[in-house]
């Protein structure tokens, strides 16, 4: 899963250290203390700690890396799928110091707030890991106070899949998004899904829709709240008629990840917002109706490429980890060329090494690379901060209870400015 422009990359990275330098801590994002430093030299068994493996693109990784070190092996602890939960059980074995979870799969906006609880082994001496080969933005979601913390793993971008048997050319903005809805319609099918449900899925469509129509969630200085504003307002009262005159199916209120992929895939949708990894099961599953009959397009805005939220997840050693040379091994081959590639061919998955959009090779197999990678490079990051739960529980809170309409769209940006300043 589960919760963004070369140009703009250098960008990314900026406003997520200054975020990250103006979120209070009491731990400073200390690593743990004593804890962080022990075991740097030690090797043995390791654990890591990921969602569920969809793809199954880990097991095959771990079955490789344990057939070249037999006496360091890696014990896969799968997750569930819902983001969610991912993140309160990572908390409570945090919280009770368990050094059985190891390397830890983080969701890019976790990074922040498990490093400010000093949780994580500071990526620095020896832990110290190269990033000069991955993309600044995925660097960036991986550093908190100036300081690495977790190795970047895989990145993401918002992606919209459409039927094209239906479709053409893709739509280029939300408007001409909408104008074809017409198409869904009679043909008897939905128009347009994303991932609605209240958890983190829908503070990134929010995000999404907010940022797409020129509005923001945060001002440049990274602390103030920006969401009551004209611009922000468009784009939710877009997501909020798009409900309201059935472009967006009612169901789609209950949708996360899976459910409109699952939709998509059984020719129920014209076009899904969804990650880059639905593309290698459309083209897979069995049951998949649209094997041969689906594009991919960046995300559409007010006139033009709109603003992907940034998404992708790190791994990082977690303090408490009583072999963490083998973890720091682990995670350079997480990050190696071979592994990334594998990342891509086998789930679809955006690659954090930079070169890997423009192999040939790779973009002879996978010829959305480049639409991918102008997904990632016009993505926004979220806010990085130690209080993100509180950040993202304002944003779904409110968008949620405009979408369902028992909040204007004024009142929910008015209530989530307000929550979000509470927050910090």
């Amino acid at each position: 899963m589960k919760t963004r422009r070369f140009a703009a990359v250098a960008g990314i990275a900026v406003i997520g250290l200054a975020l990250a330098g103006c979120s209070g801590s009491s731990s400073g994002g200390g690593g743990g203390g004593g804890a962080a430093s022990t075991g740097l030299s030690s090797r043995g068994p390791i654990t890591y700690v990921q969602g569920k493996d969809n793809s199954n693109v880990i097991r095959p990784l771990i079955a490789k890396w344990n057939a070249a070190h037999p006496s360091e092996k890696v014990t896969f602890k799968e997750q569930s799928t819902e983001a969610d939960q991912q993140h309160d059980d990572l908390v409570q074995h945090f919280q009770a110091k368990d050094a059985g979870y190891d390397v830890v799969d983080v969701d890019v906006v976790w990074t922040a707030e498990f490093a400010a609880k000093g949780w994580l082994t500071p990526l620095t001496g020896k832990m110290k890991i190269d990033t000069s080969p991955l993309l600044p933005a995925t660097v960036a979601t991986a550093t908190y106070n100036k300081t690495l913390f977790a190795a970047p793993q895989t990145s993401d971008g918002g992606l919209l899949y459409y039927r094209s048997d239906l479709v053409k050319t893709p739509p280029k903005t939300w408007d001409e998004m909408m104008s074809d809805c017409s198409i869904a319609k009679a043909h008897g099918i939905g128009c347009y899904a994303g991932q609605f449900a209240k958890y983190e899925g829908l503070t990134v469509n929010t995000a999404e829709a907010i940022n797409g129509a020129g509005g923001s969630i945060l001002a440049k200085n990274g602390t103030t709240p920006t969401v009551d504003t004209a611009a922000a307002k468009k784009g939710l009262q877009n997501l909020v008629d798009a409900f309201k005159d059935g472009n967006i199916p009612a169901e789609a209120i209950t949708y996360q990840e899976e459910n409109g992929r699952t939709a998509f895939e059984a020719g129920k949708l014209l076009f899904l917002r969804n990650w880059p990894y639905v593309y290698s099961l459309a083209k897979t599953d069995g049951s998949s109706k649209v094997k041969t009959s689906f594009g991919i397009a960046p995300l559409p805005g007010v006139d033009g490429v709109g603003a992907s939220t940034l998404g992708g997840h790190n791994a990082a050693i977690s303090v408490y980890s009583k072999h963490k040379a083998t973890a720091h091994d682990f995670l350079k081959f997480l990050e190696s060329n071979e592994t990334q590639s594998f990342f891509a061919t086998q789930g679809s998955l955006a690659p954090v090494v930079a070169s890997l959009y423009t192999d040939p090779a790779l973009v002879k197999k996978l010829p959305y690379l480049p639409t991918l990678l102008t997904s990632i490079q016009s993505a926004v990051p979220r806010p990085v901060s130690p209080f993100y739960p509180a950040v993202t529980a304002a944003i779904q809170d409110n968008s949620y209870a405009a979408l369902k309409g028992s909040k204007t769209v004024d009142e929910a940006l008015k209530d989530m400015q307000a929550a979000i300043k509470a927050a910090g």
